[in-house]
C-alpha cells in the first residue's frame, strides 16, 4: 500500500455485534441494488425499499451512497486477499501456486456474480481519499499475481512480459460474469482449471531451449 493511503480500518466496530451483521446485511442488498441499476442509477430510496431501513437507519451505517460503494468493494478485496494468502502459505511450487490464485478468484466471485459485476462496472467512480485506498487495494491485488508470475518465469527459465500476462490472466478471469453458465461450463474448479491450462500453455510456450 502506499504511504499515501490510509490503513484500512475494521469494515465494522465489531465483527460479532448487531452493527456488523446489519451493516453486513445493507451491503448484500446494496450490491444488488449496484448490480441492478448500476451506481448512478440506484438510489438511498432504492436500497431503503429492499433492505426494510428507513433513509435515517441507512444513514447510521455509512454517510452517502459513495461511501457504500467504497465498504462493498474494500470488503470484497480483502476478503478475495485474505482467502488466497491462506491458500497459498502452504505451497511452494510456483505453478501451483498460479493455479491456487486463478482457483480462489473464481471460486470467490463465480460465487458472488453480482459483486463482481458491480467491481468491473463500477471501477472508476471512487473519487479522492476513498479512490485512492481502493486503488492501493487494486494495486496488492495485482502485484499478488504479477509476483507469482514472475516467480514462475524466473523458475522456469521463461521470456515474457510479465506486466502485460499478469493483465492478460485477469482479463480472462474478470469479465467471467457476461457468460458464465454452470450447466455448460462447469463449476469454478473446472472453469478455474480450464483458464489455467490455456494461460500456463501460453506463458510455456516461451521457455528458452536447453
Amino acid at each position: 500500500m502506499t504511504r499515501s493511503s490510509p490503513a484500512p480500518e475494521p469494515l465494522t466496530p465489531n465483527s460479532d455485534s448487531r452493527f456488523d451483521r446489519q451493516l453486513a446485511r445493507i451491503l448484500e442488498h446494496a450490491t444488488a441494488i449496484f448490480y441492478e441499476k448500476g451506481y448512478e442509477g440506484a438510489s438511498m430510496r432504492d436500497l431503503s425499499r429492499l433492505s426494510g431501513l428507513s433513509l435515517a437507519g441507512l444513514y447510521y451505517y455509512f454517510d452517502s451512497k459513495e461511501r457504500l460503494l467504497y465498504l462493498i468493494q474494500r470488503h470484497l478485496f480483502l476478503s478475495v486477499m485474505d482467502l488466497v494468502r491462506e491458500r497459498l502459505k502452504d505451497e511452494s511450487d510456483p505453478e501451483q501456486r498460479i493455479r491456487i490464485f486463478i482457483r480462489n478468484h473464481l471460486e470467490y466471485f463465480l460465487a458472488k456474480p453480482e459483486a463482481m459485476k458491480v467491481l468491473s462496472h463500477e471501477d472508476d467512480v471512487l473519487k479522492e481519499e476513498l479512490g485512492t485506498e481502493i486503488s492501493s487495494l487494486k494495486r496488492q491485488y495485482y502485484r499478488c499475481c504479477a509476483d507469482l508470475v514472475e516467480a514462475l518465469k524466473a523458475a522456469k527459465g521463461l521470456r515474457f512480459n510479465s506486466r502485460i500476462a499478469a493483465l492478460s490472466l485477469f482479463g480472462m478471469m474478470n469479465w467471467i460474469h457476461t457468460w458464465y453458465n454452470p450447466r455448460v461450463d462447469g463449476d469454478a474448479q473446472a472453469v478455474a482449471g480450464e483458464i489455467a491450462d490455456v494461460f500456463l500453455r501460453g506463458i510455456y510456450s516461451t521457455e528458452t531451449p536447453g
